[in-house]
């Protein structure tokens, strides 16, 4: 055996060791499983900072509403400061870096608007000195103009180069394909992630910033599975990658395609076309993606081979497309008189969204000076302007090569209507007054109509804190309310109805704002009838939007009736192109459904759809690993003359899956009866399957003295090897005699509560662990059982609190005890599981086993 190894220290073992064994001794196998443990530590407290960034998300959202709300000062000091979440929205695939870009681009704003460091830590739940620790640097950064406009760090190392030479192939790409915006991924140096390295849809187009390979998207698919991903559609985006989906709300197709040279990865390319493109991509299409991956490829293993390696920068670099001509100065001056003598106002903004020329009529509707506004990004330069939704628009508009429409409020009460038209080189930005006085946007109508239609900025913020919510959901139930909770408000919805599908019907697992006599008609329509829409919009993959009763009466018009709602969206849940259930949205006023609303409820879809597929498998595993668990403990305890017995048990909280916690009552002759507890270590099935054949184990063995007991328990666990440990606790009885023998293999002490005296903790002669050991000893300890005596015996579920001291823990269990002892056995279970000063259900299992001795007569 000495080419086995310790799996501890890594020595050979010696050659005596047993065929099972896998460490040099108790000690590293005790060492082993203490690590073990700790590993499970770190595991709950990943999760604990995941929950954590879900909440600062929270925080800086309502700390957002409170600014707005309270400070018109404070909001005009800050609406320049959206730029930050604007330009990092498009990282939204990951949630918590995004949560940590808000609460920074929250705090800077506070900052400049004068918070003090102590103002700015009571907000985010922390201290003056730790908010100042956390985001004092990246203040700094955004004050002294090294913020978002400023220069990019050197990157990568010395004799390596930027992506700048890539743009005239990117720009060629895009003329090739007819695409709207093209951009390079590269990888970092000595990172696995890929960054964008090269836009052309410039900084509000900036596609994804940073990519997981490992995640799901397609730039991520086309690396890793070395393949063309083509996406046709936004509805198909959604339901294939909802969270990227999310982060690229607009009618587009997307295509991805890696960049490789022989056995090399470079990276890839991706590219994006207005939602009116065809459902397939065209041949010449495909031929100009192919070689536009085959030119950069080649390029960048040339300059790799030349020792000067592209790599990407601290922020994707945006090509100058080249001008078609260059006018003389004549020209350039009759140009500037003829539109100076236009009725409206006109400014241009480059690829950054810097203002590059503004007339004499715009610069008279924005109040502003031309040295003032040129060289400026227009969100700075006219800080009224809101600016995410300005890049919103400007996003759609560039993807989609049509015009759109914003209306906002000049100070200090115009409204003016900025109407955008982008192409490569940049946005020319038509300035007019609004005729009516009022918001010509669809969201500010909506408002003045008395319909919520939300803006671009809060949808932002309640579908990111949504989507981390989701992160958390177990159950089916946990996915139904935070869904509604969240979207209802978000889009003031009135009724909500999530279905799934099942033995071939929709049946309707949750709703919210609808009488269960309303819902009956519509549950468990089967799967075959399209006439029901939530079963047509599942079988066909495509949303049905039903913007008033009169729509909806020519497809069902027992809806409208039944129903009494006046506008309806029937979102399909598909994952993998597997049909999950059905997503219903209805509404108390008539709704016109624009297509960016579309797009926005159905990328929700996808993550519910994902959210909910996850919950169905968690409660199907979760029941299958209970029900075993269930039929591993005793169903009812035996009837002992001279015995009181009483038995609770309490799984651990959702999310933990199941425990290996178990007792036992067993009857071995008139007068003597045998009883067990034990926890087995880990909370799956894996564990609840060990503790069956430790208990098995017990029952065979009872009546043998208790350290025998234990130690034969103990063999069979090691000769298993299962990589698990377990405690245990094992008392033989003899009634006639008023004696009980005990012995505990690392188990928590037991209780005794004298007849007539207090309850102590009975100090057992420590043992091992069972499974660490096949050669531990076990020691038995003898106490009197009078009658009226009472022993409690319990798992460590019932007193263990982190950080706690589980010997006072225990002291107090027995105060406990001693007050309540005078009840019947059954009540006093009750009493000692409801004991929550040291009872945490949500971490751990419980089992209690209390046994009172009594006369015999």
């Amino acid at each position: 055996m000495g080419d086995v190894r310790c799996g501890w220290c890594d020595e050979p073992l010696p050659r005596e060791a047993g065929p099972n064994r896998r460490y040099c001794g108790p000690a590293h196998r005790q060492a082993a499983w203490r690590a073990r443990r700790r590993w499970e530590a770190a595991a709950h407290a990943r999760h604990a900072l995941v929950l954590a960034d879900a909440e600062l998300l929270s925080r800086a959202r309502t700390m957002s509403q409170e600014t707005e709300a309270d400070d018109p000062a404070r909001r005009a000091a800050t609406a320049g400061h959206g730029a930050a979440s604007g330009v990092h929205s498009a990282a939204a695939a990951e949630i918590l870096g995004l949560a940590e870009q808000l609460v920074r681009s929250a705090v800077r704003a506070d900052r400049q608007a004068g918070a003090d460091w102590t103002r700015v830590g009571a907000g985010l739940g922390m201290s003056g000195a730790a908010a100042r620790r956390r985001f004092g640097r990246a203040c700094s950064r955004g004050q002294d103009g090294q913020g978002a406009h400023g220069p990019a760090p050197p990157v990568g190392p010395a004799g390596s180069t930027g992506p700048e030479p890539l743009g005239p192939l990117l720009l060629s790409a895009v003329r090739d394909t007819g695409a709207s915006v093209c951009g390079i991924y590269l990888h970092p140096p000595g990172r696995p992630v890929l960054r964008l390295a090269v836009t052309t849809g410039g900084s509000s187009v900036a596609l994804w910033e940073k990519v997981e390979p490992a995640a799901e998207g397609p730039v991520s698919d086309a690396v890793r599975e070395q393949r063309l991903v083509w996406v046709a559609g936004h509805a198909e985006l959604a339901r294939r990658y909802p969270r990227t989906a999310l982060t690229l709300p607009y009618p587009v197709a997307v295509a991805a395609a890696p960049v490789t040279t022989g056995g090399t990865a470079w990276g890839a390319l991706a590219f994006l076309w207005p939602g009116t493109h065809p459902r397939l991509l065209s041949t010449r299409e495909r031929d100009a993606v192919a070689t536009a991956c085959h030119r950069a490829g080649a390029f960048l293993r040339q300059a790799a081979e030349d020792g000067r390696p592209v790599l990407p920068g601290a922020r994707p670099h945006v090509p100058d497309p080249p001008r078609v001509r260059t006018p003389g100065a004549t020209e350039a001056l009759a140009a500037v008189d003829l539109v100076d003598r236009l009725p409206e106002g006109c400014l241009a903004l480059d690829l950054d969204n810097r203002i590059t020329f503004i007339d004499a009529t715009a610069r008279e509707l924005v109040e502003g000076s031309a040295p003032d506004l040129l060289g400026a990004p227009l969100c700075e330069a006219l800080p009224w302007l809101d600016e995410p939704v300005l890049q919103d628009h400007q996003r759609a508009a560039t993807i989609s090569r049509r015009p759109a429409v914003f209306t906002a409020l000049c100070p200090p009460g115009r409204w003016l209507n900025f109407e955008l038209h982008p192409d490569v080189s940049g946005t020319t930005v038509r300035v007019t007054l609004a005729e009516d006085g009022g918001p010509a946007d669809s969201a500010r109508r909506g408002e003045r109509d008395g319909a919520l239609v939300p803006t671009r900025a809060r949808v932002l913020y309640e579908l990111m804190q949504l989507a981390a919510s989701l992160t958390q959901a177990v159950s089916v139930q946990d996915v139904v309310e935070l869904a509604a909770d969240q979207i209802m408000a978000t889009f003031d919805a009135q009724g909500f109805v999530l279905s799934v599908a099942e033995d071939g019907r929709l049946q309707i697992v949750g709703s919210r704002g609808y009488r269960e006599e309303v819902l009956r008609p519509f549950d468990g329509p089967p799967l075959t009838d399209r006439s029901a829409p939530t079963v047509h919009a599942l079988v066909t993959g495509d949303p049905l939007f039903f913007g008033s009763p009169q729509e909806m009466e020519r497809f069902h018009p027992d809806v409208p009736r039944l129903t009494g709602r006046a506008a309806w969206a029937f979102l399909p849940l598909v994952v993998s192109r597997r049909p999950v259930g059905c997503w219903v949205l209805s509404f108390d006023r008539p709704r016109p459904f624009g297509p960016d609303e579309r797009a926005v409820l159905t990328s929700l879809a996808g993550l519910i759809a994902q959210a909910l597929d996850r919950a169905r498998l968690y409660d199907t595993k979760h029941q299958l690993a209970h029900d075993l668990q269930r039929g591993l403990l005793p169903n009812t305890l035996p009837t002992v003359p001279g015995l009181e017995a009483a038995a609770r048990y309490l799984p651990a909280a959702r999310g933990m899956d199941v425990g290996g916690d178990f007792y036992d009552l067993i009857r071995l002759d008139a007068t003597t009866v045998a009883a067990a507890i034990g926890d087995v270590q880990g909370h799956n099935v894996h564990a609840a399957a060990l503790m069956g054949q430790i208990r098995t184990a017990v029952h065979v063995t009872a009546g043998a003295p208790p350290d025998e007991v234990l130690a034969r328990a103990n063999r069979l666990l090691t000769d298993f090897d299962p990589g698990l440990f377990a405690s245990c606790l094992y008392v033989h009885i003899d009634l006639a005699h008023r004696r009980a023998r005990l012995a505990g293999a690392g188990h928590p002490p037991p209780l005794l509560r004298h007849p007539h005296g207090r309850a102590q903790v009975l100090d057992l002669p420590p043992g091992l662990l069972l499974g660490i050991d096949s050669a531990a000893d076990y020691r038995t300890t003898e106490i009197d059982l009078p009658p009226g005596a009472l022993l409690a015996l319990y798992t460590d579920g019932l007193i263990e609190t982190p950080g706690g001291d589980i010997g006072e823990a225990a002291a107090d269990l027995a105060d406990h005890l001693d007050r309540a002892a005078h009840q019947p056995v059954g009540a006093l279970a009750d009493t000692l599981v409801r004991h929550t000063r040291h009872t945490d259900p949500r971490s751990d299992d419980v089992a209690l086993l209390l046994l009172r001795a009594t006369d015999r007569s």
